[in-house]
């Protein structure tokens, strides 16, 4: 007697469909707060045609609160809206910000936050000196992926397109990086404060 398929791969694909829609969610949710972040409005330096967004702030929330593979998917996946034309990137603009002076620091997005993510360690909020250790992790974490490889990227690559000398393009930047030190304190405290809820 020969048997008919079931309704079973039906419900073995619908299982496999929510699994996708469980793990890809956060990804699409901070692809979408760096749009908003950017969007929200930028704030010129003199000096540099680089501005001051809330951008660097949601990449390290997102390294402290998923994991390095869903940080590294939200991050691609807003880098390649912005490379198919969407005006995703601060004051609108889209794929010409990626060969423009801001280049590096956008395509440093995405391996700050996978350092992030692959640094923080695991929170503990059990006691105040526990959480209060979780929260240095982070913070030394989001300065590590959020600046230090941010920064990394962002001016070697405004120096190349530039040709300003890379000292120079630091100097330029220390005003931005003084700034996203104290973006790293308030996404760890976040992230930290976050965590505990969480449990």
């Amino acid at each position: 007697m020969q048997t008919t398929p079931t309704a079973a791969p039906s419900a073995s694909a619908s299982t496999v469909a929510r699994r996708i829609a469980a793990v890809s969610w956060k990804p699409v949710l901070f692809a979408v707060l760096l749009w908003l972040s950017a969007a929200a409005g930028e704030i010129p330096v003199p000096g540099t045609p680089v501005p001051i967004t809330l951008q660097t702030f949601v990449v390290m929330l997102a390294g402290l609160m998923l994991t390095w593979r869903q940080a590294g998917s939200a991050l691609a996946l807003y880098i390649a809206a912005g490379a198919a034309g969407l005006p995703v990137f601060a004051g609108g603009a889209s794929t010409m910000a990626l060969v423009g002076p801001s280049a590096g620091f956008i395509l440093g997005f995405l391996p700050g936050a996978v350092a992030i993510a692959l640094l923080r360690g695991k929170a503990d909020t059990s006691s105040f000196s526990a959480a209060a250790l979780t929260a240095g992790r982070y913070m030394l974490a989001a300065i590590i992926g959020g600046v230090v490889v941010v920064y990394a990227f962002g001016i070697t690559v405004q120096s190349a397109l530039t040709g300003a000398p890379a000292l120079a393009v630091t100097l330029a930047s220390m005003g931005f990086i003084a700034g996203d030190a104290v973006k790293a304190v308030v996404a760890a405290l976040a992230a930290a404060g976050l965590s505990k809820l969480g449990r």
